[in-house]
Order: C-alpha cells, then structure tokens, then sequence
C-alpha cells in the first residue's frame, strides 16, 4: 500500500457514538439502495396492513415523488410518531426472530426513508379521525389532523435530497421506472387477491395508467392463472403447467411453462417464499436442474413458483433488503422443486408451446388487400365425408394407372415432373380404424413432404411433425431409461489421479461424491486436502480427471450444485440418439409414420427435442381457414 492511501492516523482511533441522523442515512444506504426500494417497502407495508387495493404514483422516475396509496388499517394519531422511529413495529414482538408471517418486520423503513427524503404519513384508523405527520432530513414535525376517508397515504418527496452523493449513482428517469414497475409486478403475483395500479404522474395531473392489475377471483390457482395471464401475458397462461406438491413440511405452487417456451434470458424466472419475492441462488439452481435435460444451455425456462412453510424452516433475515434466504434443509426445498417440474414436464406427454403453431401461421401471408376494398370472404361449403374420401383415393398413387384418356387432358405433363412431396397408401385396416386414428391427439398420417416432414390429419387440425427431432426424443429417453435402470458404467484408473485443492474446495468435492459417483465418478480423500480420482464415467472416454472436478468445483461454487458430470454423459447419449434416429431423406411407409404418432404420444418430453425445439407443430382448422379467407 502506498504511503499516501493509509487509513489509520498516527494517533490512536477514538470510537464514537453516531448521532441518530448519521444512523438512519447509514441504514437507509442498506435498505433503500434506489426509488424502487423504497417502493418495495412501502407496498409491503401497505399489503401487511391488509389492503385489498393499493395505489403507486411517481415522478421522474420516482426521484421526486413516490405516493402509495392503499386501503388497509390505518395508523392512529398515538402511533405516527412511533411508526416513524427505528426499530418500531407492530408486526413482531422481538421474542422469536425466526416467527415471521409479514413482509416487514424491522422497522427499519419508515425512518430510513425519513432520513434520506421528505417523507409525509397521512392515515386514518376506523372510528377515528384523519392524522397526518412529517419528517425531512431526519427533522420529525408534530402531528396534525388532515384530510382522509380512510387507509393510509405515504408521500415521499425528494428522494436522497439529505444525501445528495447518492443522485449521481441514480440512473435514468426511464430505467428508475422500468424498476419500480418490476417490483410491483412482483409483489402483484404473490398476492392475486389485491389490486395493483401504477401511474406516472411526471410533469403533474393525474399523469398515465403504466401497469393495473385488478383483484382476481375463485380459488388460489384461478387466482394465481388470471394474475400471470396479466401480468406474464396471455402465451405464457396458454403454454403454463400447474405446479402443485408437498414435502415434509413444505408446499410448491405454481406454473411453470413448457420447454418450447423458453426464454433468451432469465428475465421470466419469478420465485417466492412464503410470498417474499426472492433472488435465491438455490431456488434459480434448482429451476434450471428442473429443466436441464430439455433446453439447450442458451435457453431459459419461464416460471412462476411459491415455496409456501412454517416460518421456522426458513430464515427470512439473512440479507439487508431481505432477497435472500435460508432453508433449514436446502436440499429438501431444492428436491421438491425438481421432483414437481419433471412430473409436470412428464404428465404434459408430447404436448408442445402454442406459440410454435402462431409463429407457424404468423409466417403465412395472405394476398395483398386489393386497393380501394376490403379482404375478399369466401364462402364455401366445406364437403362431405363422402366427397373427401373420394377426394384422397383420386390423390392415390395408383392414379398412375388410370386410363389413357386422363393422361390426354391438357397440363398431363405436369404430373411427371419429379415432387418432393407423396401421399402414402395406407392399408386399408378395419371400419372405424380410420376414425380412430384421428381422434388421437397426433392424428392419423397422409403424408410425407420433403422425404422428413409427416403430415398427419387430426379431428379439427393438421400436424406437422419433423421426423429425425422426434425420433431422436424418443430413442434419446429409451437410452435415459436404460441408463437409470443400469446405472453409469465406470472405468478404474490403473493409477488413482492425485488432485491438491483448498481445504474449502476438498470439502465442497467431497460433500457431493456419493452423488457423483451415480454417474460413474469416483472421488476418494487422499489425506489432507487432496483427492484421489479412482473411476471415470466408460462412456466418456479419455477424461482430464483434474480438469472435470475444477470444473465441478467452479459450478458448486456459482450455483449451488452442479451437473457437469450428468450434462456430459446425456451429451453423449444425445448423440448417440441423433445417429440412430430416423435420417432426414428417409422415405417412410404409412403404417411407419403412424407407429412414430403413437409413440411420441405415449413418451414423455417427446414435444421439444434434446434441444428444447419443437418436434411438431399443429395448425387448428379454423386458422387454417381464416389464412384462405372462409370465415
């Protein structure tokens, strides 16, 4: 260190006592680190109050104002003077720390806030009257009567005006907002049963409506499904998966959606417990375990899911603004979470986003409008079972062999120029084998274009289905099945691998050895902190065993756990399924290409590939026919 950047004088240090302004601004720099904290806060507060509708207004990105409006309690005229006191809340008692049922519970907000900003509380109890006080830069002023019909408003004015060091690490009026929107959006799916309104009121008046969410009804998930649907969109309800389980003391509910749906980035990944939305390194590992084994490692999965548990077994106070916590058992709440995403992924079968199907007939262009008219209509008639049969034997191949007349008409030469395209002749089976096989969810096949896409009929639709993705999904899980069933086959090293690590990082590698060894690699302690490395996984190969536990290490130490040695092994197998798959080119036979539909119907996951794309794709009829304008 230079000499010119000590620290410590040559006196000896003096301890002080701060002054309760200093307090304050030091605590509001933990809790408020931006506009968008402080709403967090003050919603929370509004929520534990037990609103049912809560009103945010800001300005200018909520430097200059941040009111919460809300219906809940209200605060009497004894308490305002408390409630803006550190360390004053009526939502514990101080004896339990881990007994905690609110958002808040410090007491740490409200002076903090009042520290930092002009910070105004107006409330009204009921059967009582309106009473309003003031704190700024600190400063609190006396309590007098106001204005109100009941609830509680919270104004906070001139955020950081005390501090102003703190403005210059603020960013856009834009991004603050786009901050602030994302809290309440969160705080909105943890509680479906309040109303949510967000206005920017910038520049004065009643401003403009950003983001509302009304109180939904019914039960919990009809609840939950409506406030996703507003808030997540309508594609991500329509492609969501219930989530519901239960584990020694912990529930998980929720909607997770498909595999196809994925995201670029995490940026749809929204985790709570016992309604606190948190950031948890635990929890995004385990989501993304949930789905490692259907999208590739550049796609995200889309979730929104709510760990709900007594109290007790997690500890909420372990991170200043409260984004973070602690399970008693992690791996209790990690295991639940895994094990109900694979059986919803299992249950969905084959089913694929429906998104796949609108960017299909989004790529689709009907004719230009003609200029000076609307879009032609067409109305048809949609023809018979008897027509339509008729219709596919005359497409038959044995039309070839019609008589001479036909290949007289004009445009005959027509028919001998080489397609890509075929119908394929099914053996006629029993009555009704027909109609059955299109009441299946993949229909009944007609046939194959392009020698790798099976065109199948189903009662109200078409389905498209690439042959080598979803053959290779399907060979892909029987290869999966057989390994689980005979476990990973191991190699001995004739001479153990020897590796010296950090005492830390000894004991992290040796903590998920057993774990390990299910796939085959064996980690022993070598005395001190090293390891000896005595089996590899056989199907890998030649492993640089030193290389492979450094970089299990760095996993464990990023994400809490790690899937190196599983993610390898399943490369493999995914491979190995892609070469023994149904090629791209292969003419298929129609008895063939019904057996791959049934098959795919009865295979879990068959809906996406190893790589989270779509194995198929169904157009609905009535889209079909909007696209040729019938309707």
């Amino acid at each position: 260190m230079l000499q010119g950047d000590r620290k410590i004088s040559e006196n000896p240090p003096v301890i002080r006592q701060l002054d309760d302004g200093a307090i304050n601004r030091i605590a509001a720099g933990e809790v408020v680190e931006r506009p968008a904290s402080a709403v967090k806060e003050l919603v929370e507060n509004a929520i534990d109050a037990g609103a049912r509708r809560i009103e945010v207004a800001i300005a200018d990105g909520g430097k200059t104002l941040i009111r919460v409006t809300d219906d809940g309690c209200g605060i009497s005229e004894a308490q305002l003077p408390l409630a803006m006191s550190r360390h004053a809340t009526s939502k514990i008692d101080g004896s339990d720390l881990l007994d905690i049922h609110t958002f808040g519970f410090r007491g740490e907000a409200l002076p903090s806030l009042g520290a930092v900003g002009r910070l105004s509380i107006t409330s009204r109890v009921v059967g009582e009257g309106a009473f309003s006080i003031s704190v700024a830069g600190g400063e609190m002023l006396a309590v007098k009567p106001a204005a109100l019909g009941g609830g509680t408003i919270v104004e906070l004015r001139d955020l950081f005006y005390a501090t102003p060091a703190r403005l210059k690490f603020m960013r856009s009026d834009r991004a603050e907002s786009q901050a602030i929107g994302d809290v309440i959006k969160r705080l909105a799916m943890a509680e479906p049963f309040v109303g949510f309104t967000l206005r920017d009121v910038t520049g004065g008046g009643d401003g403009r409506v950003t983001f509302r969410a009304d109180p939904e009804n019914g039960d919990l998930f009809d609840a939950l499904h409506g406030r996703l649907a507003r808030i997540l969109g309508a594609e991500f309800a329509e492609n969501a998966l219930r989530i519901d389980a239960e584990r020694e003391g912990l529930r998980l509910i929720g909607y997770a959606a498909l595999p196809t749906y994925s995201r670029g980035s995490a940026v749809a990944q929204y985790l709570f417990v016992n309604g606190r939305p948190v950031k948890d390194k635990l929890l995004v590992g385990a989501l993304r375990g949930a789905y490692f084994d259907f999208l590739s490692r550049d796609r995200h999965p889309a979730a929104a899911l709510f760990i709900d548990c007594d109290p007790q077994l997690v500890d909420v106070n372990v991170h200043p603004a409260k984004s973070e916590v602690r399970f008693r058992d992690p791996g209790l709440a990690r295991g639940l979470i895994v094990s109900a995403l694979r059986h919803a992924l299992a249950e969905a079968g084959h089913r694929a986003s429906t998104t796949v199907a609108g960017a299909t007939l989004g790529a689709m262009r009907p004719e230009p409008i003609p200029a000076g008219g609307g879009a032609r209509v067409y109305q048809m008639d949609r023809p018979s079972l008897g027509a339509r049969t008729a219709a596919y034997h005359a497409q038959a191949p044995g039309l070839a062999e019609a008589p001479a007349a036909w290949d007289a008409t004009p445009g005959a030469g027509l028919m001998e120029a080489p397609v890509a395209g075929r119908v394929e002749a099914l053996d006629e089976g029993p009555v009704g084998t027909e109609e059955t096989a299109e009441a299946q969810p993949l229909g009944a096949a007609r046939g194959q274009v392009h020698e790798n896409y099976i065109i199948a009929q189903t009662k109200d639709g078409v389905v498209i289905v690439d042959q080598h993705a979803a053959h290779e999904r399907l060979v892909y899980e029987k290869l999966k099945r057989q390994m689980a069933e005979n476990g990973v086959a191991a190699q001995a090293l004739l001479i153990p691998e020897i590796i010296d690590l950090s005492e830390g990082d000894c004991a992290r590698i040796l903590a998920v050895a057993e774990e390990l060894s299910k796939f085959g690699l064996t980690l022993e302690p070598f005395g001190g902190s090293a390891v000896a490395v005595r089996e590899t996984p056989a199907i890998l190969g030649e492993v640089n065993a030193r290389a492979m536990v450094l970089d299990i290490l760095d996993e464990l130490d990023d994400q809490g756990e790690s899937l190196l040695v599983q993610a390898k092994i399943e490369a493999i197998l995914s491979r190995v399924a892609c070469h023994g798959s149904i090629r791209s080119g292969r003419r298929m036979r129609g008895e063939e290409m019904n057996a791959l539909l049934r098959e795919m119907e009865a295979t879990p996951h068959s809906g996406q590939c190893n790589h989270g794309r779509p194995t198929y794709v169904e157009l609905k009829l009535a889209d079909i026919e909007r696209l040729f304008g019938r309707t």
